[in-house]
């Protein structure tokens, strides 16, 4: 049985910084065994633990799709000792990736089904890992139609910009991208919180549409009566709590709400699956 406090070792391959602050850097790391590569099997929704030598490890959300071979990714926000850190190595340094860990979005539940992608801030990154996913030729067809809303608090804190051009072009994906305030003269999209622009732009609920839903837990709590407003039941609300990761084994104790341990039986919970733990999320 193999160590899971071991990570594998990987090199970062290329950096690009996302926002406006500089807090936002998107990484790609490559594995230096490509055995290790096969073994990291995983699905948007997982997340993994970042390590850096001599200053600990950081659970981060895999934006990267398992449709995108030779690299893992993650988009890291600077707040603490191992994400400084981390910013401050460059390209073709050596750190340690350990993972995948824990549960991921349902998506055979979610085949031949409408999918509704609310997301806020930095929380976007599994949600970019799904949506890639999903618009890959070998799984569109699985799926029926796509509406993403997204928000940050202005347009130069938006993650992955080019990216969401090219979504805005496609016809088989409909985006809805909003920001708090709009500081840049030449922004066309939304101007309002996350959750007016659901309830504006969201299709109402159906049996053949579930809503995914990853962003702070504020914005969290202000869409959940904007879904129940436009129909969707409890059990096709499917929420990431990936904010709560610690350790990602359920071995320190500090992830759990009531007697779930988000690391092992989540991060990803259905609305009704919550509904029967304290509400500490």
């Amino acid at each position: 049985m193999e160590n899971p406090y071991y990570p594998y070792p990987v090199r970062i391959a290329s950096t690009v910084i996302e926002t406006e602050d500089r807090n936002l850097k998107t990484f790609k790391f490559e594995f230096l065994d490509p055995a290790d590569e096969e073994k990291f099997s995983y699905m948007p929704g997982q997340f993994a633990e970042l390590s850096v030598t001599g200053k600990g490890e950081i659970p981060i959300g895999i934006a990267s799709s398992p449709t995108e071979k030779g690299f893992l990714m993650f988009t890291v926000n600077k707040v603490g000792v191992v994400s400084s850190a981390l910013h401050n190595m460059v390209e073709g340094d050596i750190m340690g990736v350990r993972g995948p860990m824990g549960n991921w979005y349902p998506w055979e539940k979610l085949q031949g089904k409408n999918v509704v992608i609310i997301g806020g801030g930095f929380a976007f990154t599994t949600l970019r890992s799904s949506i890639v996913y999903m618009l890959h030729p070998d799984n569109r067809k699985k799926f029926g139609d796509i509406h993403v809303v997204y928000g940050a608090r202005s347009p130069g804190m938006l993650l992955y910009r080019d990216e969401l051009a090219e979504w805005e072009r496609r016809d088989d994906i409909n985006m809805h991208i909003t920001v708090d305030r709009a500081d840049d003269p030449d922004w066309k999209y939304n101007v309002g919180f996350v959750p007016s622009i659901t309830e504006k732009n969201a299709p109402k609920a159906d049996n053949d549409t579930y809503a995914i839903v990853c962003g702070p837990p504020i914005m969290i709590k202000f869409t959940q009566p904007v879904l129940e407003k436009l129909g969707y039941a409890h059990d096709h609300i499917i929420m990431s709590l990936e904010n709560r990761m610690k350790c990602g084994i359920g071995m320190c104790g500090r992830c759990n709400i009531g007697m779930e341990f988000v690391c092992k039986d989540g991060p990803v919970f259905t609305l009704e699956e919550l509904n029967r733990t304290p509400r500490e999320y």
